[in-house]
């Protein structure tokens, strides 16, 4: 069983910049590696959408945070962190880490896709 925690949530001005972190811990079935992680995040109201995703060093992006976001992967630490810049209110959300077996693509890019998730870390874009 794949224990994500989040961390790194807050509140900035338009056009700051946050970095999220989320531990991965438990007992991985197979390979550490084999693992694809992402992050997803949730607004009030609206369905939860992928934001990027990381599976052996490719990365995929939702369109709307691509330039502005960078997911990276510790693997030896066991940490997935997400940079954000050039923040804005549209980003207001909660965000969660999530894990899936095996390969991931922008094609994977959907909540249906993932399997283990953190409990979220709210992250709030003032104008």
């Amino acid at each position: 069983q794949v224990h994500l925690v989040e961390s790194g949530g807050g509140s900035v001005t338009a056009g700051g910049s946050l970095r999220l972190t989320c531990v991965v811990s438990g007992s991985y079935t197979y390979p550490a590696d084999s693992y694809c992680m992402g992050w997803f995040r949730q607004a009030p109201g609206k369905e939860r959408e992928a934001v990027a995703a990381i599976y052996r060093g490719v990365r995929s992006y939702n369109d709307a945070v691509l330039g502005r976001f960078t997911i990276a992967r510790d693997s030896a630490k066991d940490i997935l962190a997400l940079q954000m810049n050039g923040l804005t209110p549209d980003d207001t959300a909660m965000y969660f880490c999530a894990a899936r077996l095996g390969f991931c693509d922008s094609t994977y890019l959907h909540r249906d896709n993932f399997h283990f998730w953190g409990q979220g870390t709210q992250v709030t874009i003032y104008s």
